[in-house]
C-alpha cells in the first residue's frame, strides 16, 4: 500500500500545481515524491506481496541470490532430484535406478542387485536388502539439506531483507506522515468539491456579525436517503442577538422538528470547516460552540438517569455559552412530571434570553405549548411549528417551518400510524377528550375532575378515608390558636401521612 500511495505522488502533485487554483498549487508544492524510496521499494518488493512475512513471498527475484536458489530448491525440489536421477542413470547405465526418501537415510539412490556391479566407486553405501542395494553421494546430501531447510532459511533471509527495507522507510516517516496529511487535506477538499456539484450546494457568506441566516436550507444526510423522485422540503431560518434570539419550534412528533435541529446545526458546521453547504444561500458569523442536547440516554454506569443525563448536559451548555454559541435544545424537561419539566424549559429560555452577558442563538424544541406565551413576554422569543395538515383523522406531513406556535401534537395520530391496537387509539381518544374538557373548565373557573359520566380524572378518589379524615382534621382545627410550632409540626405530620 506504501508503495502504491508514493507512486501517486507524483500525477497529485503535478494536478494540483497545475490548478491554477492557489491553495491547491500550495499544497501540491509541499508534496514529497519520494522518489529514492519508492524506487528502492519497486525494486525489492514483490509486485504482489504476501500481507506478512511467512505467510508467502515478500522480496522481489532477483534481490538476493541466495534467496532465488533456495525458493528454486523450495519450489522445484523433485525437478532437481528426477534430473539427478536421470543423470545417474545414463552415466551409469542403470535403468531402473531411482531415488527414495526415508526418515533414517534421507534421500538415497535404490539399485536392484542385478545391476550393482555398475555402481561408481564415490557411492556410498548405507543399506543392503535382499534384491538391492542403497546408495548416497554428497551431491545429493547436499541437495537434501538445502531442500529440508530451504523454506526456513528462506524465511530468515525474507526477514533480514524485510528489516533493511524498514530501515529505508523509517527515514523518510517524517516525510510520508506529512505527505499523509496534505492528501488528506486534498481528500476531504475533494469530497466537498464532489458534494458540492452533485447536491447543488451553495457557498456560505461569513462575517463577523453573530446572526445566522439560511435559505432553503436541507439535511444532508436524510436528503441523500430520500426516495427516488421525492424531495427534501427545505426551510427558511434566521438567528439573530437582537431581535429572533431564540426559537420556540412547536409541532407533532415526527414533523421533522429535530431534523431541523440537526441540520441547523450541520450547516453551521460543514460553513466552517470551508465545505459548501446544503441550502440555496447562507450568511452567518462566526460560531464558536455549537452546543445540542438531543435525544434521550441514560448512564447504567454511573447510575444517571435519562433525565439526570439530559440536566447535566444542559447545565454544561448553560455554563458554557458566549455571544457566538449556537444552542439546539430538543424536548428539555421530557423525562420528568409535566409541570416540573414545563417549568425548567421555561425557566431555561428565560436565562437565555435575559443572560446579563451574553445572547446566544436558540433552537428550543418542544411539546410544551405553553412555552408559546413566552414570546408574550421576552421581546426576542419567537415561535414558530413545522406544519401539518389533517384529513379525515389522518395528518399528512408538510415538514414546512412556519410562523406561531401550535398547540397540538397528535400523539395519538402518530401512535395510530405505528399500529398500536385500536382498542388503546379509542381509549385515548377517550380520554384525551375528558382531559380537554377539564382542562377547558379549569381556565375559566372552578376546576373540574369529574366527567360527565362521573370518571374521576384525578390521582385521589373523593372517597378515600385517609383524605376524607384529613379533610375533617383541617375542618375541626382552630389555625388561631396554633403556635408556628405547633403548626409545622400538624404540617409535617400531614405530609408524612399522605407520603410527601
Amino acid at each position: 500500500m506504501l508503495r502504491k500511495g508514493l507512486g501517486r505522488m507524483e500525477p497529485i502533485k503535478k494536478m494540483c500545481l497545475d490548478s491554477g487554483s492557489p491553495p491547491l498549487v500550495q499544497l501540491g508544492s509541499g508534496i514529497n515524491e519520494c522518489t529514492s524510496l519508492f524506487e528502492f521499494l519497486t525494486r525489492e518488493l514483490l509486485s504482489d506481496p504476501a500481507g506478512m512475512i511467512g505467510k508467502g513471498d515478500v522480496i522481489a527475484q532477483g534481490v538476493n541470490e541466495e534467496l532465488d536458489n533456495l525458493r528454486k530448491i523450495a519450489r522445484h525440489g523433485k525437478e532437481i532430484l528426477a534430473g539427478i536421477q536421470q543423470r545417474e542413470s545414463e552415466i551409469t547405465g542403470i535403468s531402473s535406478l531411482k531415488i527414495s526418501y526415508n526418515n533414517v537415510f534421507g534421500y538415497y539412490l535404490e539399485v536392484r542387485n542385478t545391476h550393482k556391479e555398475k555402481v561408481p566407486q564415490h557411492w556410498i553405501r548405507k543399506q543392503t536388502l535382499v534384491s538391492a542395494e542403497r546408495y548416497i553421494t554428497e551431491e545429493l546430501k547436499e541437495y537434501e539439506e538445502k531442500i529440508l531447510g530451504a523454506e526456513e532459511k528462506i524465511l530468515a533471509l525474507e526477514q533480514s531483507l524485510f528489516g533493511r527495507l524498514i530501515e529505508a522507510i523509517q527515514k523518510e516517516i517524517p516525510v510520508i506522515q506529512n505527505n499523509a496529511k496534505l492528501l488528506s487535506r486534498l481528500d476531504c477538499l475533494a469530497g466537498f468539491a464532489i458534494l458540492a456539484l452533485e447536491k447543488n450546494y451553495c457557498r456560505p457568506v461569513l462575517d463577523l456579525g453573530t446572526s445566522l441566516d439560511i435559505k432553503e436550507g436541507r439535511h444532508p444526510v436524510i436528503e441523500s436517503m430520500m426516495p427516488p423522485g421525492e424531495e427534501y422540503v427545505a426551510n427558511d431560518l434566521s438567528l439573530d442577538n437582537d431581535s429572533q434570539q431564540v426559537i420556540i419550534l412547536t409541532g407533532p412528533n415526527m414533523s421533522g422538528k429535530s431534523a431541523l435541529l440537526r441540520q441547523t446545526a450541520l450547516i453551521a458546521l460543514m460553513a466552517q470547516t470551508g465545505s459548501f453547504v446544503p441550502a440555496a444561500e447562507v450568511r452567518m458569523g462566526i460560531i464558536d460552540k455549537i452546543f445540542t442536547r438531543v435525544g434521550a440516554s441514560d448512564n447504567i454506569s454511573k447510575g444517571e438517569s435519562t433525565f439526570m443525563v439530559e440536566m447535566l448536559e444542559t447545565a454544561t451548555i448553560l455554563h458554557n455559552l458566549s455571544s457566538r454559541s449556537l444552542v439546539l435544545l430538543d424536548e428539555i424537561g421530557r423525562g420528568t412530571s409535566t409541570y416540573d419539566g414545563m417549568s425548567i424549559a421555561w425557566s431555561i429560555v428565560e436565562y437565555l434570553h435575559e443572560h446579563p452577558d451574553f445572547r446566544a442563538k436558540t433552537l428550543f424544541a418542544t411539546h410544551y405549548h405553553e412555552l408559546n406565551d413566552l414570546e408574550k413576554k421576552f421581546d426576542r422569543v419567537k415561535n414558530w411549528h413545522i406544519s401539518v395538515k389533517e384529513v379525515d383523522k389522518n395528518i399528512i406531513f408538510l415538514r414546512k417551518l412556519c410562523r406561531g406556535g401550535v398547540a397540538h401534537s397528535f400523539g395519538i395520530h402518530v401512535a395510530r400510524m405505528a399500529g398500536m391496537p385500536r382498542s388503546v387509539v379509542s381509549g385515548a381518544e377517550r380520554v384525551l377528550r375528558q382531559l380537554e374538557n377539564s382542562s377547558g373548565t379549569s381556565r375559566k373557573g372552578k376546576p373540574s375532575m369529574v366527567n360527565e359520566d362521573g370518571i374521576q380524572l384525578s390521582l385521589f378518589r373523593l372517597e378515600d378515608p385517609l383524605l376524607i379524615a384529613i379533610r375533617d382534621e383541617l375542618r375541626e382545627m382552630d389555625i388561631n390558636s396554633l403556635s408556628p410550632l405547633d403548626a409545622f409540626d400538624k404540617l409535617r405530620n400531614l405530609k408524612k401521612r399522605l407520603g410527601l
